[in-house]
């Protein structure tokens, strides 16, 4: 994080390479860990609410170094690397309460959607820093001095076409997770629905995007409108993620403990 705050006020491209380098040798030491931590217990670490975090701060980065290759905006990794330590300092925090491991939580219909709908979640997130850095340059162009973003960020049209390919790359994670969810929920509870409030509260996030994504292309939603709508959009993923389990309940509470 250090080394992209000295990029954004330097704009010194050593700084930017040795963050980058930096987040990928994290991301690899991560899933190392994860990988340990899997064969010693037969569990992949996403039991309770500081692995949770753990396991979204690893699909965040993932998702942005993969982001990163295809589009090579550089300066997204501000964004995503205090986000980052903002999760990973939630963490070291929290305290990794022991629990008590259910054979139920494995399987290939279970381990597909932990992954589809975190990596989802990961580009959704990287969708609404796009759209922040969009709302900071429009700003920065409408104004009369263009102020301390203007020279530092993309054109429009290059991060609103970033914004929209993790937008849409999100939505049909989400999607195919959520159906794999669904899948499992039969094989557990014998039914694909129960009016869990993680359920319902997913599939109104699902929804929200899916208009999102319609509004975009077929009423011309883009630029500024999507930008904005991509940052509520993740506020509501936060609350569903977090937010539902703490304060509502229901069959998905025992992973945020």
């Amino acid at each position: 994080m250090a080394g992209y705050v000295l990029f954004l006020f330097n704009q010194k491209k050593v700084y930017q390479k040795a963050a980058f380098r930096l987040i990928t040798a994290a991301i690899a030491f991560h899933l190392i860990s994860m990988v340990i931590y899997t064969a010693a217990t037969r569990h992949v670490p996403i039991l309770n609410l500081s692995q949770n975090l753990s396991m979204a701060a690893f699909a965040l980065g993932s998702m942005f170094l993969f982001f990163q290759y295809k589009f090579d905006l550089k300066i997204l990794g501000v964004f995503v690397s205090v986000l980052l330590s903002g999760i990973m300092l939630m963490v070291l925090i929290l305290p990794d309460v022991p629990v008590e491991t259910n054979d139920v939580l494995k399987g290939f219909w279970f381990y597909s959607h932990i992954i589809l709908v975190f990596t989802g979640d990961a580009a959704l997130a990287l969708a609404c820093g796009a759209g922040i850095l969009y709302l900071l340059q429009e700003k920065g162009i409408k104004t009369k001095s263009p102020g301390f973003f203007f020279k530092r960020l993309p054109s429009l049209d290059l991060l609103d076409n970033v914004g929209y390919t993790c937008l849409s790359t999100g939505f049909a994670l989400l999607t195919i997770g959520l159906v794999t969810g669904f899948v499992y929920a039969k094989f557990v509870w014998g039914r694909f629905w129960s009016w869990d409030p993680k359920e319902v509260f997913s599939v109104g996030t699902w929804l929200v995007y899916a208009a999102l994504l319609h509004l975009r292309l077929y009423s011309g939603w883009r630029g500024r409108k999507s930008a904005i709508m991509t940052i509520i959009g993740f506020f509501i993923i936060i609350f569903t993620f977090l937010g539902v389990n703490m304060m509502i309940g229901g069959h998905h509470q025992v992973f945020t403990k």
